[in-house]
């Protein structure tokens, strides 16, 4: 009885500390399993297990899957598709966001889907002149409900398929998810047409996100990159041949400067070292280029792509960055120049502007100067994030709004269509689908590894792996037993009904102040034994706690994604509880009544 109130301590220590929020989750999650392992309850071996376990790994592969999918460009089209379909009809726009982001979220991860699709609903409130309040919990709901479209909508949806499968009752299916998932977004979809108005406030946040779908248009304009921009290829024998980049001043030609250098294959290269076959882009009159060109023996190069010079410089790889000099910074006083490679070795200054106009070549930088960069999107994230300059638009911000589908989007696709094509028809283990997804997008190069391992969500890979041993442990001393006992016994006679009730209100209560992941991993040790005890499937009673973890409606800080919205909506903490219970309502509907009629008792 003593290792079941140490099981309760840890329980009750987990929830406190993810309630008072000052502690890294990461940190109380692997206290937990440490300290199951220290009071001796579980081995060494028991408590690190669930590090190696293949749920955690097909979540882990889940992320790079969805950075996949960011990087190459397919969100940001889905997004754009939404935009061009969405049209001016309230219900229209409605029924296609809360659609589109549940199929997104089935497809990633509901993080994923809203912090694609967020600033993109901005846009189309602004456009059609509604008030973002409207849309954007709209938006966040619909991802929950999506995410019990599919398997790979959640975590939660992974550890109650496993846990079915290892209880006995048989794992559930990549698509049979959807026989309750889809009455569920129909339903919210409804409750948000039918009363969302009047449930949802109508306000204005003075933190919207902007509207960057045409921001690399806006950059090439105001940088006067979209007209006279020459490609110069160096021949063998020119004088350029060799030189530093740095030191190429145009001296016969001042009206000309260089925006970047590409290499023999047309990509944007960083070598300080100009050689035969590189080309120069340069901006700046049609006949000074023709004089530079005879002079340094070069030629004309006409890219075969009306906008293969945008495209150059904006991609799903590398992009453009613009960020102004602010008072004190270091850089003030110093010599930059367009074309040259900055300190760090990764970022390209491709113009410099003092109140609109450029600055002359050799000028020193003074505060208040534009700088237009080019980089990968890696490089201007990390590199810009320092003091030195004031970024206008944030990159990760940009990428997500105006990089359409690149070069990787099919091997992509290819990646996402075979992991739902095996996990669809069994064929291998979802861990297995899952790495053979991610394998395919880091082989192919649409993601490096350091890419990928940036992707992972760690604190949720980590809070699975380090509560697993949590659900042991309610198992092995008798916990979930002894809570699967008093749950019945209030229960009695009156049947499963109840007792998926019970579960889902206390599903859903824990799971509005902690995360739904760590709910799952609390409340599945004990409705196996429930169910067991009471003589039934475990598949109704999972199920049942896999929609409960889903509705987390009723506060803000019950999920990140509710929380994402609440600064760009100007929603008060009061606000979501209104659209929420309805919400709640509708999914409990589904857990008790519909769930048993699919997987019978």
């Amino acid at each position: 009885m003593t290792d079941i109130w140490i099981v309760f301590a840890v329980i009750a220590a987990i929830v406190i500390l993810f309630i008072w929020d000052k502690l890294p989750v990461i940190v109380v999650c692997i206290a937990a399993a440490l300290a199951l392992w220290a009071t001796g309850i579980l081995t060494v071996q028991e408590a690190l297990a669930g590090f190696g376990d293949p749920a955690v790994i097909f979540i882990a592969a889940l992320f790079v899957l969805s950075a996949g999918l960011e990087a190459s460009g397919v969100t940001a089209w889905a997004g754009q598709l939404l935009i061009s379909q969405a049209g001016s009809s309230r219900t229209r726009l409605i029924v296609l966001m809360m659609g589109f982001v549940g199929v997104l979220c089935a497809l990633i991860s509901v993080n994923g889907s809203v912090a694609a699709l967020l600033p993109v609903v901005v846009v189309m409130a602004i456009r059609l002149g509604r008030s973002p309040s409207q849309l954007l919990m709209p938006l966040v709901f619909g991802a929950h409900a999506g995410s019990q479209l599919m398997l790979t909508g959640s975590p939660v949806n992974v550890l109650v398929a496993e846990a079915s499968e290892y209880a006995g009752g048989g794992g559930f299916g990549y698509f049979e998810f959807a026989l309750v998932g889809l009455p569920i977004v129909i339903g919210c979809i409804a409750i948000v047409v039918l009363f969302g108005q009047k449930l949802l406030p109508e306000r204005s946040s003075t933190s919207l996100p902007p509207d960057l779908s045409r921001h690399a248009t806006t950059l090439f304009e105001q940088y006067l990159l979209s007209s006279d921009l020459h490609q110069l290829r160096v021949r063998s024998g020119s004088p350029i041949s060799g030189t530093n980049r740095g030191s190429l001043a145009f001296t016969n030609q001042p009206q000309l400067a260089l925006v970047t250098i590409k290499d023999a294959k047309g990509q944007t290269t960083l070598d300080d070292i100009v050689k035969v076959g590189d080309i120069l882009v340069i901006r700046g009159p049609a006949d000074q280029a023709t004089e530079l060109a005879n002079e340094m023996k070069l030629t004309f190069r006409q890219d075969p792509r009306p906008d293969g010079i945008s495209e150059t410089l904006f991609n799903r790889d590398s992009g453009l960055a613009e960020v102004v000099i602010p008072p004190r910074s270091p850089l003030i006083g110093m010599r930059f120049f367009p074309g040259m490679v900055t300190e760090s070795g990764d970022l390209i200054v491709l113009a410099i502007q003092r109140q609109g106009d450029d600055v002359p070549r050799g000028a020193v930088l003074a505060a208040g100067d534009t700088l237009l960069l080019k980089g990968t999107w890696y490089a201007l994230e990390t590199r810009l994030a320092q003091r030195e300059v004031l970024v206008v638009n944030a990159p990760d911000l940009v990428r997500r709004q105006a990089v359409s589908m690149g070069p990787g989007s099919k091997t992509v696709l290819f990646a996402l269509g075979l992991m739902v094509l095996l996990l669809a028809t069994g064929l291998v283990p979802p861990a297995v689908a899952g790495l053979l997804a991610a394998g395919i997008i880091l082989i192919a190069g649409v993601l490096s590894v350091e890419q990928a391992y940036r992707a992972i969500g760690w604190t949720t890979v980590i809070l699975v792996a380090a509560l697993m041993p949590l659900s042991t442990a309610m198992q092995v001393t008798g916990a979930a037993q002894l809570l699967a006992d008093g749950l019945v016994y209030v229960v009695g006679d009156m049947g499963p009904y109840p007792l998926l009730a019970g579960l889902f209100i206390l599903s859903a209560i824990l799971g509005q102040v902690i995360s739904n992941t760590a709910t799952s991993l609390i409340i599945i040790p004990i409705s196996v034994v429930a169910a067991q005890k009471m003589g039934i499937s475990v598949q109704p009673v999972l199920m049942c706690v896999c929609i409960a973890c889903a509705g987390a409606f009723l506060t803000p800080v019950a999920t990140p994604t509710n929380l994402m919205v609440m600064e760009p909506g100007a929603y008060k903490f009061g606000d979501y509880w209104k659209l929420g219970l309805p919400m709640l309502i509708w999914f409990f509907i589904i857990a008790v009544f519909l769930v048993p009629l699919i997987w019978p008792f």
